[in-house]
C-alpha cells in the first residue's frame, strides 16, 4: 500500500442512484507531504477528493501509520460531506477521542482463511468497517496496466451486514479496483484506478496548501478535530 509524498491516484467510475441510474463517480487521492502526530504516532496525510458526476460531494483528510511489523494502520480522518457546494456533514474520527480506536487497512502478511479485523473504530460517527482476505494471486487489469498477485480484501460494516466492497490491492502499486458484493450493497460502486501522478513541486504545494484549508475548517467546525495537533510538513519534504 504504498503512500509516497507528491503521488497522485485517480480512479473513475460508477456508482447507483436509488431510482436505478448509473452516475459517473471518479476519487482522486493525493498523498501529502504533510504529517499528523495522533496519540503520539506520526501519521501520513492524505487530501483525497470525492466527485459524483463532476460534482464535489466530499472532501477528506485521512490518516495512515506503519507499525514495527510492516501493517497499515488507519488512525482517523476528517471528511466534509457536499450538497450543492454546502458542508452538510463532517463525521471525524481520530483514534483515542471519542472512545475511536485506530484499525488495520493492510496487514504485512495477509493470509486467506484468517478472520476479519478492524478497519478503525469510531462508535460515534457510526465507523465500524472490518475487512478479511477474500482472495490472494488474482489478476486483474485496469487503464494502468495489468497485474498478477493481487490481493482482495472483503469490507463490511455492522450498519450493512449483508454488503461488501471489494478492494484489489497489485503489489508495489496498491488499490487499483474496486467492486461489490452482497444483496444489501446499495450503491454497488466500482472504480479501476486510471491514473497514478506524480505531482511537481507547484503541484504538491497546491496539494498541501487545499490540506491546511480543509484542516482549518476541521478545527472550527469539528469540536474531535479541535482537539487534535495541527498538520506539520515531513521532515523529508522540508528537506527538499
Amino acid at each position: 500500500m504504498p503512500l509516497q509524498p507528491g503521488t497522485r491516484f485517480v480512479y473513475e467510475g460508477t456508482t447507483i442512484e436509488d431510482d436505478g441510474t448509473a452516475v459517473p463517480h471518479r476519487v482522486e487521492i493525493n498523498v501529502t507531504d504533510l504529517t499528523k502526530v495522533i496519540a503520539g504516532i506520526r501519521s501520513v496525510v492524505t487530501w483525497d477528493l470525492d466527485y459524483s458526476d463532476d460534482e464535489l460531494v466530499e472532501a477528506e483528510l485521512a490518516f495512515f501509520a506503519q507499525d514495527n511489523d510492516g501493517n497499515i494502520w488507519r488512525m482517523g480522518e476528517y471528511p466534509e460531506e457536499y450538497d450543492e457546494g454546502e458542508m452538510v456533514d463532517n463525521p471525524a474520527w481520530i483514534h483515542g477521542l471519542e472512545d475511536a480506536r485506530a484499525g488495520i487497512m493492510m496487514k504485512a502478511t495477509p493470509q486467506p482463511g484468517t478472520p476479519s479485523y478492524s478497519q478503525g473504530w469510531g462508535p460515534a460517527v457510526d465507523w465500524t468497517d472490518r475487512g478479511k482476505v477474500d482472495q490472494m494471486g488474482q489478476k486483474t487489469s485496469v487503464p494502468t496496466g495489468s497485474y498478477e498477485n493481487v490481493l482482495v480484501i472483503a469490507e463490511t460494516s455492522q450498519s450493512e451486514p449483508d454488503a461488501e466492497q471489494l478492494k484489489y490491492y497489485a503489489p508495489s502499486v496498491g488499490n487499483v479496483r474496486v467492486g461489490w458484493r452482497g444483496a444489501g450493497e446499495k450503491t454497488k460502486e466500482t472504480l479501476e484506478l486510471v491514473r497514478i501522478e506524480k505531482l511537481d513541486a507547484k503541484a504538491l504545494e497546491q496539494a498541501r496548501a487545499e490540506a491546511m484549508k480543509l484542516e482549518k475548517s476541521a478545527y472550527k467546525n469539528s469540536k474531535v478535530y479541535a482537539q487534535t495537533q495541527p498538520l506539520e510538513r515531513s521532515q523529508f519534504a522540508e528537506g527538499q
